[in-house]
């Protein structure tokens, strides 16, 4: 996996704007999405979606998927089985 930062408007900390990471396969041939880090929490856009239709998700709702193991891993498993 390789991981770019497209846009950096931080000085110390997150601001409005936030910060753009470009996501690529390992080899670096396709881009499999964009991640926005804002202060309010975190928008994916798969490929190359629009970030006002990416998925987005509160640092609130982040944190209690990631606070343990099990609840990362049902969280993996639901995504995959759709």
């Amino acid at each position: 996996m390789e991981v770019f930062i497209k846009t950096f408007d931080v000085q110390m900390e997150v601001k409005n704007n936030g910060m753009e990471l470009e996501v690529r396969s390992s080899d670096g041939s396709k881009q499999l999405g964009d991640c926005y880090v804002t202060k309010t929490g975190l928008t994916w856009c798969t490929g190359r979606t629009r970030r006002g239709n990416g998925i987005k998700i509160s640092w609130d709702d982040l944190s209690l998927i990631l606070e343990s193991t099990a609840a990362k891993n049902a969280a993996v498993k639901a995504a995959k089985a759709v």
